[in-house]
């Protein structure tokens, strides 16, 4: 008898329910008393602290106000800590989304640098993935920091693209807020300044 195999499950955008479900502040609803979310950093984390915020754009320039972020980075010595624990100073693993004035944030701290699997030095970088309705499969891109043109410049992976004016998508701008340092990354979905995505 032949094997009977099921179809797959048609793809659905992420829609509003990533806020209700994973962003419940961002919702306007009462926070769990364990949640993943945008403080991968507390204050006795070791490392530059800083604070990363951007908006989300629309292929019209319209803000997204309910898209939903993942952040994955190395800590400041350039290694990745697997093991998330909300009791830890720093986890590589954080989760955000913009609220109704079509802002993200996160706490966090300047990752170090990491090697790829050839073993060349990355320059600084947070690996950000991207959730929003009207997206079947979320979105991966890089946030790498204005501060560090020269681990840019030889940086393997912005390398990767032709265009050196699409690298400049990638790149985070310093700032300050409230007396904090700072850097702003905006994400443009489509677009003439859509941001580079990474397959994977």
């Amino acid at each position: 008898m032949p094997v009977q195999l099921l179809p797959e499950t048609p793809s659905q955008t992420a829609g509003p329910y990533v806020h209700i479900g994973l962003a419940l502040e961002a919702a306007g609803n009462p926070p769990r008393e364990q949640e993943i979310w945008n403080e991968m950093a507390k204050p006795g984390a070791p490392g530059e602290h800083i604070l990363l915020l951007g908006h989300v754009y629309d292929g019209n320039g319209h803000l997204v106000r309910d898209a939903f972020l993942e952040l994955w980075q190395a800590n400041h010595d350039g290694v990745y800590d697997t093991d998330y624990d909300l009791d830890k100073p720093f986890n590589s693993f954080g989760r955000t989304a913009t609220t109704d004035v079509g802002e993200w944030t996160i706490n966090t701290i300047k990752p170090g640098v990491v090697k790829n699997a050839a073993g060349v030095p990355m320059a600084s970088h947070v690996n950000v993935a991207l959730f929003a309705r009207g997206i079947n499969i979320h979105l991966h891109t890089r946030l790498y920091f204005d501060d560090e043109p020269q681990a840019n410049a030889v940086d393997p992976v912005l390398n990767l693209i032709e265009q050196p004016a699409r690298r400049e998508t990638l790149i985070a701008k310093r700032c300050t807020v409230d007396g904090k340092l700072a850097y702003r990354f905006d994400i443009h979905i489509q677009g003439e300044a859509e941001t580079v995505f990474f397959d994977f």
